[in-house]
């Protein structure tokens, strides 16, 4: 059987990493999403376990003690953490786990799991990511002026990065990584049982 592994996605704010994840998962049934730890409350609809592990300060704080987070961080008063359990034990099941995660989270994830599969999402120009932030609505000028800052920050670290991405459109954006897991699932480091059994 052949090892399964993580798959992060990351990219600056508005590349589309969502959309992009969303369709990933709904084209490809065998891959499992890694559901994050976090301190805030559930929304309505929103299931423990499945959209997010809901836990308590004192819990995230003992995780964060025993080295159970590949990465976390805080993000508008609450925390959020990638458990390491949950990845690895889909990963020793042979699953590939889909992780889409900020560049400072993947910088975090690099430098404790090495063998994970790094993918860098981007825009075809920082026009179009301006435009997508812009079309949200959600955002004021400030906000605005901040994300294409970050986003060009980012960009300097594409080089931590095993292949990049752009999401021109996203169903094309869907296949290139479709590829990209195929040719992963093929490295002989994830064939090792295979090659075992044929010498």
């Amino acid at each position: 059987m052949s090892k399964g592994f993580l798959l992060v996605i990351s990219g600056p704010s508005g590349s589309g990493k969502g959309t992009v994840c969303k369709k990933l998962l709904e084209r490809n049934e065998k891959l499992v999403f890694s559901v994050s730890a976090t301190t805030r409350k559930p929304r309505p609809g929103e299931i423990d376990g499945v959209n997010y592990f809901f836990i308590d300060d004192k819990k995230f704080d003992e995780m964060i003690e025993n080295n159970k987070f590949l990465e976390y961080a805080s993000v508008h008063g609450n925390r959020y953490g990638t458990p390491v359990d949950f990845v690895m034990n889909e990963i020793e099941k042979g699953e590939i786990v889909i992780l889409e995660i900020d560049v400072q989270g993947a910088i975090q994830i690099k430098e404790k799991y090495k063998e994970a599969v790094f993918i860098f999402l981007v825009p075809p120009s920082m026009n179009e990511l301006k435009n997508r932030i812009v079309k949200r609505g959600t955002e004021s000028q400030e906000d605005i002026d901040l994300r294409l800052k970050n986003a060009l920050n980012e960009l300097k670290f594409v080089d931590k990065y095993d292949y990049i991405v752009i999401n021109d459109e996203v169903d094309e954006a869907v296949s290139k990584i479709e590829a990209i897991i195929k040719a992963e699932k093929l490295r002989v480091a994830r064939l090792k049982d295979i090659l075992d059994n044929i010498i």
